[in-house]
């Protein structure tokens, strides 16, 4: 089945995005809470897993399945969105209106992916 371009544009999007997780990790690992252990790891497994669920969500058999694993990373990577937000040094300097509009923006990445349910 050929898909519309773009969901192939999300896939691409986030298998870069998980790419940038091992070209650039330091600035993944200076956005992690605290309260998480192993940072490093951490920053390793979502940037797989990003890779994984892009690659996944061009196949036809795993195209769905790739679409709640993408929903229920954004909700998990809505900790980091708010501890950027709580946090000055894991805000990186960024505008507090930009770090508030990261947050609608997972949500709206999340009706994005489960748009694609219908295909």
């Amino acid at each position: 089945m050929i898909y519309p371009w773009h969901l192939y544009l999300m896939a691409i999007l986030y298998i870069l995005a998980g790419i940038f997780h091992f070209l650039k990790p330091k600035i993944y690992m200076r956005i992690m809470p605290d309260y998480l252990p192993n940072h490093r790891l951490l920053v390793k497994l979502s940037g797989e897993a990003e890779i994984f669920l892009g690659i996944l969500l061009c196949i036809p058999a795993t195209k769905d399945l790739s679409i709640y694993g993408i929903i229920l990373m954004l909700m998990v990577f809505l900790l980091v969105h708010f501890h950027m937000l709580s946090s000055k040094k894991a805000g990186v300097g960024l505008p507090q209106w930009l770090l508030i509009l990261r947050i609608p923006l997972q949500f709206l990445l999340m009706y994005w992916a489960w748009y694609y349910l219908k295909y």
